[in-house]
């Protein structure tokens, strides 16, 4: 049941972002407006295999890697149709719904297989709430990425004076979801890093261990906090903020996903 509803939401996910490029290439408003209600019927699919974990024998556990990246790839797709009510920002589908067709076919592949044993039992609260807090921070800050990567795209066909599809949000526009989206998800993500710590504290004694993941995503939350000082508190806009998401985020999905891959 998981493993199909995973199947149809990432196929869903890809007619929708191929859907939203073609509507802003052929400048088609009925092929955006399709591709909105693609990426919500992918959302309500993707959403239906979280409530399916309950009718398995054995259900994954959200500390599954696997299962993190699809519930992030699912919050991300949330967070988007959220933005979507409040300004023209459709283009923005063709980079959200490819990123989470790459997250729940890649859950879809690893399940119901764990790469890792669960460090914890379920009796424990401290996991879940970890792994909903720091995906959904990764979730906005990924977000956070495509609209810095759609801004330097708009900017730099600006600059160049080449013609800008009219179905591209404005700068403005995505210069708006970029602040909104970094400090929000900045803010869940030192959530997730506090969660993280007392879960571990409450299985071995202490806060920190020094393992791969913990060391690297302690780095990650150190840049993200520089970068956060820098847009709130030196008011920086534009083309350097949105270079700053991208790159920040590279790091940051290196940092927490690739780390976790390679371990």
């Amino acid at each position: 049941m998981i493993v199909a509803g995973l199947q149809i939401a990432a196929a869903l996910y890809l007619v929708a972002g191929l859907a939203a490029w073609l509507g802003v290439l052929l400048r088609a408003t009925r092929i955006t407006r399709a591709s909105v209600g693609l990426l919500v019927a992918a959302a309500a699919v993707h959403g239906f295999t979280f409530v399916g974990f309950h009718f398995e024998s054995s259900p994954p556990p959200l500390t599954d890697l696997p299962a993190a990246v699809s519930l992030m790839s699912w919050i991300a797709a949330l967070a988007l149709l959220v933005f979507l009510r409040r300004a023209r920002l459709t283009a923005l589908i063709g980079l959200v719904a490819p990123a989470a067709f790459v997250g729940s076919f890649f859950a879809a592949l690893r399940f119901p297989h764990s790469p890792t044993e669960p460090l914890v039992g379920t009796a424990s609260s401290w996991p879940h709430l970890h792994v909903i807090l720091a995906s959904t921070g990764l979730a906005l800050l990924g977000l956070a990425c495509g609209a810095g990567f759609a801004f330097l795209a708009v900017d730099r066909a600006l600059k160049r004076r080449r013609p800008v599809r009219s179905r591209w949000p404005s700068l403005e526009a995505l210069d708006r979801v970029n602040r909104a989206t970094l400090g929000l998800g900045f803010l869940l993500l030192s959530l997730g890093v506090v969660t993280g710590m007392l879960w571990v504290d409450s299985e071995t004694g202490s806060v920190w261990t020094g393992t791969p993941h913990e060391t690297w995503s302690a780095l990650a939350w150190a840049v993200y906090a520089v970068l956060f000082a820098v847009r709130f508190g030196g008011r920086q806009r534009g083309r350097r903020a949105a270079l700053a998401a991208v790159a920040g985020f590279v790091f940051l999905f290196f940092a927490v996903i690739g780390v976790g891959l390679l371990a």
